[in-house]
């Protein structure tokens, strides 16, 4: 066959990663791995990635093996769990020891978590004792916490020594620690004293003292935080890295702002799918690669609470069965209405969800925007209201019938802004994820009271 070269230099990233998949599909497809490695060469290994991802199981480990030893680690890190855990289940020994024995020690305790405890012990016991030591420090931490998330390679310097003994101690370290922005100072016990940016201590003077130019104001966090907050200080104080420290502030270890990237996209995902009333996807796994089953099994638990909760609706439209024999036309708006007012109520929960979420309502009491939830839920009543009883009118000429429309929309719309903005307030005071409070499940909750809300006001208005 005829090899086709891949153009780099035009259309944008997701077309490349389309190009060379379905070109590295056809090399390995047709046999000819010359050209799948020639293909690979100018790509970024996180492309290469992405390709060998997507890739059909067969064929993913013969795409890996055609890459160089330094180039294999590299693109590793950057496979989905789903993959690195296909792919290291068929390595040979020599090739799965090598690529675990070089990923950075809290990427390999994320590994090694999803995999089989047999293939563990197996992989744990050809580790190098350097890189055991540090699989047994960052396990001996809960999950989602600084100290399992941290990275126990990086580089610090003693504050009694001078500039010059710590470019050298850098220099020395540089090829086998990735070198930050920042470099850690200690004192003789190891406690954590202060920072040094690479620019101070490249222009201070060789003599003189780390002590002297190191800066004391640090921030960092223990190695119980959770990954959350630490990924919000990262954030906040808009650091690189953050120093991570036992109860002493002894340092041990850093979180890098890429960690935190990876953090802070896992916990939005997590959010959006409770908001969705959709189980959170485990760390790394794509709901669009799961099958069926799984699938369904996400979805189902809250449905079945949503399906359960709504029922009430039919028991309260039976308890005013009367009011709908009287006047029947009060039934063709009931949708208008609760989906009006779970509407409105969603609106409240996002912006309080979002806002606890980013810290925007951390030094905020509840009571005040409940307040202003429930102010601002009236004047969209009042505003949908006018509408609604004028289109009634003009309808249907029954003005009795707009009314009753209209001061249950201001009602209903009330109780949902309300409604939607307290409930996140007391799921986070109880201890709960205010996320819960999805958008489903405030609807349904205000779809209850609405309906009461509802008929109750036509048995007064329409006295009946």
């Amino acid at each position: 066959m005829n090899d086709r070269v891949v153009d780099f230099s035009q259309g944008s990233r997701s077309n490349l990663r389309d190009v060379i998949n379905k070109q590295l599909l056809i090399f390995l497809e047709a046999k000819n791995y010359e050209a799948a490695k020639t293909l690979l060469i100018p790509v970024a290994s996180v492309d290469i990635a992405e390709a060998i991802a997507d890739l059909p199981k067969t064929m993913q480990i013969i795409a890996f093996r055609l890459l160089k030893k330094q180039e294999a680690i590299e693109v590793y890190k950057y496979l989905d769990k789903a993959t690195q855990q296909s792919l290291i289940e068929d390595f040979k020994d020599t090739e799965a020891v090598e690529i675990i024995n070089n990923m950075s020690p809290d990427e390999r305790v994320k590994l090694l978590d999803e995999l089989p405890p047999q293939l563990v012990r197996n992989l744990v016991a050809q580790l190098t004792p350097q890189e055991r030591e540090f699989n047994a420090l960052l396990l001996g931490y809960a999950a989602n916490t600084a100290g399992r998330i941290m990275t126990p390679e990086y580089i610090y310097v003693k504050e009694n020594i001078t500039v010059t003994e710590a470019q050298t101690k850098i220099r020395n370290l540089a090829n086998e620690i990735e070198v930050a922005y920042y470099i850690y100072v200690t004192d003789d016990s190891k406690k954590l004293r202060g920072t040094l940016s690479l620019k101070d201590l490249i222009i201070a003077n060789p003599e003189t003292i780390i002590s002297e130019i190191m800066t004391t104001n640090i921030i960092y966090a223990y190695t119980n935080t959770d990954q959350e907050e630490v990924a919000k200080l990262i954030q906040r104080y808009d650091l690189i890295a953050l120093p991570i420290v036992d109860q002493d502030e002894n340092l041990l270890g850093v979180v890098t702002v890429d960690d935190v990237i990876d953090i802070l996209e896992a916990e939005a995902t997590e959010d959006i799918y409770k908001m969705g009333a959709i189980e959170a996807a485990e760390e790394d796994e794509n709901y669009f690669k799961l099958g069926f089953y799984k699938v369904t099994k996400k979805r189902i638990p809250w449905l079945l609470i949503l399906l359960v909760t709504n029922s009430v609706t039919v028991f309260l439209m039976s308890n005013f069965e009367e009011v709908l024999e009287e006047v029947v036309t009060l039934a063709f708006f009931t949708p208008l209405l609760i989906d009006a007012g779970g509407n409105v109520g969603a609106q409240s929960s996002t912006v309080i969800i979002r806002g606890l979420s980013t810290d925007e309502l951390r030094d905020k009491k509840p009571f005040p925007i409940i307040i202003k939830e429930l102010i601002t839920g009236g004047l969209l009543g009042i505003i949908l209201a006018i509408f609604v009883i004028v289109l009634i009118f003009l309808l249907l000429g029954k003005l009795e019938i707009g009314l009753t429309v209209g001061f249950s929309l201001i009602a209903i719309t009330i109780i949902a802004a309300t409604t939607g903005a307290a409930l996140p307030f007391l799921f986070k005071k109880m201890g709960f994820d205010p996320a819960l409070m999805s958008a489903p499940f405030i609807t349904t909750v205000v779809d209850i009271l609405g309906i009461f809300v509802y008929f109750t006001i036509a048995k007064f208005i329409l006295n009946i």
